[in-house]
């Protein structure tokens, strides 16, 4: 029995490994080595290029919520770790840009070194040049969908409901010994020192959250605890103090015990879900309870907006692609083609904001996204092979005759 259990998994490594190789051979019959060698370039060019592209605008974005953190007293981890849930949707908005910038630098080097006159002289078309590029734009529009239809949403809400956890409850319970804590934009605390069992020791706090009736708390011990999901801390043997306005007269209320609600007056609106944290479901049918009517439009355009935004990168790679193998060759470089293809990039992106924007208001407009993002890389294509097609099938012609 026992040598029957080995010799079945003996069998199965075996098929495991005729499979990989078998797909190995596979791969290299399909794919020339002149495919594999281009590929890699675009591939490790765009890896790089999206990456660091991303990395400097993380750098950029991420100066936005250095006073939140640093305000409220909380450590480096907490920043690094709320800040990069955002890099996601900076890859999902620079990919298709690195997509065509690195198709167009990657063939342009390959046209300036020549290479591409080897490959041409030894027979190879037009689709066995841009077949690499090709595979690039489309390993590139599946990398867009799961970025715009799974990991953004997901790791956007992840940053809103983590946002959120920071401005009303953690920076409550990260108070410091001897340091005023801005616990929310209406509320600073400070308090003396802190004992193991947790228990807070001369505890100041400076209440604005009414308008006109600011209060001044001190106590003389306290204790932290959550109460339906919200900061509180129990006051013991303190005052509360607040000045009348109207007459000048300090009014203070001394307590035995109290306790006070620390999170933000407004926490209600830091939990509204942004569109960029719904569903594709939920953008596309908006629940009429929660969207109004005038921001149904919004919805239905970023839910397109996902869906066609991944099919770009392969417009802007074939666009690219157009700029360097369609055209004569020249010995001493051509700047207009590729200038050429980057105003053309620059004009569509131009088009898909402004039909965005006239589609939020006008929703019979929102047919023309997908067009918009999927009929420049066709128009491409077809400049790019059709006549190639086409020549093919007259020589074959021909030769019948």
């Amino acid at each position: 029995m026992h040598d029957k259990a080995v010799a079945s998994r003996t069998g199965e490594v075996d098929n495991r490994r005729m499979t990989v190789r078998s797909l190995q051979s596979w791969l290299k019959s399909r794919f020339l080595t002149l495919d594999r060698y281009v590929f890699h370039q675009l591939l490790v060019a765009l890896l790089a290029t999206t990456g660091g592209l991303a990395a400097l605008i993380w750098l950029m974005q991420s100066l936005r919520f250095v006073s939140l953190v640093v305000d409220r007293g909380l450590s480096l981890r907490v920043f690094i770790e709320l800040t990069s849930l955002l890099i996601p949707s900076f890859v999902a908005v620079v990919l298709p840009i690195t997509t065509f910038v690195v198709s167009l630098f990657v063939y342009q080097r390959l046209a300036g070194d020549r290479e591409l006159t080897v490959m041409q002289a030894a027979g190879l078309s037009q689709f066995a040049l841009a077949r690499a590029g090709l595979g690039c734009a489309l390993m590139a529009t599946i990398m867009g969908f799961l970025l715009n239809l799974w990991i953004v949403p997901t790791s956007y809400h992840a940053f809103r409901q983590y946002e959120f956890d920071i401005r009303n409850k953690m920076a409550a319970f990260m108070l410091q010994e001897g340091v005023f804590t801005k616990v929310s934009d209406a509320m600073t605390v400070y308090i003396r020192s802190r004992s193991h069992d947790g228990t807070l020791h001369g505890i100041m706090v400076e209440d604005d959250r009414q308008p006109g009736n600011q209060a001044t708390i001190l106590a003389n011990h306290g204790s932290m605890m959550i109460v339906n999901d919200t900061p509180r801390v129990i006051l013991y043997d303190g005052s509360r103090q607040v000045i009348d306005h109207k007459t000048g007269r300090l009014n203070m209320l001394v307590f035995k015990q109290d306790s006070m609600d620390l999170s933000s007056a407004h926490q209600e609106d830091a939990r509204f879900r942004d569109a960029a944290e719904m569903s594709l479901g939920e953008l596309l049918h908006p629940d009429p309870q929660q969207v109004s009517e005038r921001d149904t439009g919004k919805f239905k355009v970023e839910g397109w907006r996902r869906l066609t935004s991944p099919l770009t990168c392969f417009s802007f790679a074939m666009v690219g692609l157009v700029a360097v193998l369609r055209g004569a060759f020249s010995r001493y470089g051509n700047i207009k083609r590729p200038l050429a293809a980057v105003l053309t990039v620059v004009g569509l992106l131009a088009i898909n904001l402004l039909l965005q924007n006239l589609a939020s208001r006008n929703m019979a407009l929102i047919p023309l996204i997908p067009l918009v993002a999927l009929l420049p890389g066709l128009i491409c294509a077809g400049i790019l092979f059709i006549p190639e097609m086409l020549a093919d099938r007259a020589s074959a012609r021909l030769t019948q005759n």
